[in-house]
């Protein structure tokens, strides 16, 4: 049996990965870090309080088999540039080396699709920069995930995102080829594509929008 570490878990696609990891057999146990404590009356939970600005604090914690990573922010949820960087960039960095540490073997990001670490935007700047520190850590086994819009009920209302998402829709239809991977994606389908990449031996890091949609129909 194994062990499930979760990082992001109140988000939209951690919220749903968290619900299939519990009906999966193949773990035992979940640890959760989190900012706040939530509720919890699930024996196979185990919910770690998290300094995210002290995360050496929790390093005997950050132990396990599979850790999966869904922390993400906004630019208007975070306005200041650094605070930004931080969440985007150093927390998965920072988190994934005291990972490598613990002999985490398999770590699976969530990054999204057009990740470049020389894209003007900083969004996708810090996702392509944050994919090549992972890369460089040499995990048994690095899973990077790029999801394209997100379709799924948030607790946060984004307008922007929903009049993209509207958008995308009336073009789905015209994505076929190279193109699939643009056509936005059920948050279900990320979460069901990661833990079963987690749980076989696909012979690749990156993993497009596409791509994850045929893998959660296995």
């Amino acid at each position: 049996m194994k062990t499930a570490l979760v990082f992001g878990s109140s988000g939209l696609i951690g919220s749903k990965l968290v619900n299939i990891i519990l009906q999966n057999n193949k773990y035992d146990n979940i640890k959760l870090f989190v900012r706040s404590l939530p509720e919890n009356n699930n024996p196979k939970l185990k919910i770690i309080e998290t300094d995210f600005n002290n995360l050496e604090k929790h390093k005997d914690s950050i132990a396990g088999d599979d850790c999966f990573f869904c922390i993400g922010t906004t630019r208007k949820n975070t306005q200041d540039k650094d605070e930004y960087i931080r969440i985007e960039y150093n927390i998965p960095v920072e988190i994934a080396k005291i990972a490598k540490s613990n002999s985490v073997n398999n770590f699976i990001y969530v990054s999204s699709l057009g990740s470049n670490p020389n894209a003007s935007g900083l969004y996708l700047k810090n996702k392509g920069q944050a994919e090549q520190e992972l890369i460089k850590l040499n995990f048994t086994k690095l899973s990077i995930i790029r999801p394209s819009i997100l379709l799924g009920n948030r607790k946060e209302n984004r307008v922007g995102e929903k009049i993209g998402v509207f958008l995308m829709k009336l073009l789905s239809p015209l994505f076929f080829g190279k193109l699939k991977k643009y056509k936005p994606i059920k948050v279900e389908n990320v979460a069901k594509a990661m833990v079963n990449i987690a749980q076989n031996n696909y012979q690749k890091k990156i993993f497009e929008s596409d791509q994850l949609v045929e893998i959660a129909k296995f």
